[in-house]
């Protein structure tokens, strides 16, 4: 049986998410068929909707999975291929960027808050540990952010010499400590206590504030500075 492969075009006018679009916005349209403007066209089988479905399917229907899906595992699926996998990665990565670009426009940081509009979509789905310094003017402005370790603190040297190194090329008066718990559970362990204090009495020494050290977990966060009265 030879199929006709389904594209928009070939669809009713009131089923075509362009012109559902042009006609009522955004709102008008469902998750499935927002990603399908993205495919642009099916297999021979489906259409781009129903493809789009299969996907978030593939994701329990939660954007939040699929923004953070690889493109290995979006190619896994039939009708998938390198391009339409790298357009939808894009569109969630430009989403992602956005919020980044929102939280570092309010310019200062001076809440858990503050710090989790920042990092969370940075490091909180990851499946390993990151450990982030956000740098700070006397204003408590941002004035960089830098990845110092990846792969966990139980295994991966946090090097404090390059954490106050940076805050002297910086100029920064004062920093924030993040990182990241792929488990979830964002209470620190043992290892998280001793690097903090380290950094914390080394800073001391170099008259650099450390305001606080957040641990992001996928829906909550620990603040060192809220949760610890002699902060």
């Amino acid at each position: 049986m030879q199929y006709k492969k389904l594209v928009i075009p070939d669809w009713s006018v009131s089923d075509r998410p362009r012109e559902k679009y042009i006609a009522n916005g955004f709102p008008s349209l469902s998750d499935a068929e927002l990603i399908a403007i993205l495919l642009r066209s099916g297999t021979r089988e489906e259409t781009a909707v129903d493809l789009a479905k299969r996907i978030l399917n593939m994701c329990d229907n939660k954007l939040h999975s699929l923004a953070n899906c690889s493109l290995k595992e979006l190619m896994s699926l039939h009708g998938i291929g390198e391009t339409k996998a790298i357009t939808v990665l894009a569109a969630f990565e430009l989403a992602k960027r956005i919020r980044v670009e929102d939280a570092l426009e309010k310019q200062q940081v001076s809440t858990p808050i503050d710090v989790l509009e920042l990092m969370q979509t940075r490091n909180v789905n990851l499946n390993y540990e990151e450990f982030w310094v956000l740098y700070l003017n006397q204003a408590a402005e941002v004035i960089k952010i830098v990845n110092i370790s990846k792969g966990g603190l139980s295994n991966t040297l946090v090097d404090v010499r390059l954490i106050l190194g940076n805050a002297m090329k910086l100029s920064a008066t004062s920093i924030i400590l993040c990182h990241n718990h792929p488990s979830g559970d964002v209470r620190p362990s043992a290892e998280d206590d001793i690097l903090t204090q380290k950094i914390r009495e080394a800073a001391k020494i170099m008259d650099i504030q450390v305001c606080d050290h957040v641990i992001i977990g996928r829906n909550s966060y620990y603040s060192y500075a809220a949760n610890n009265d002699n902060w």
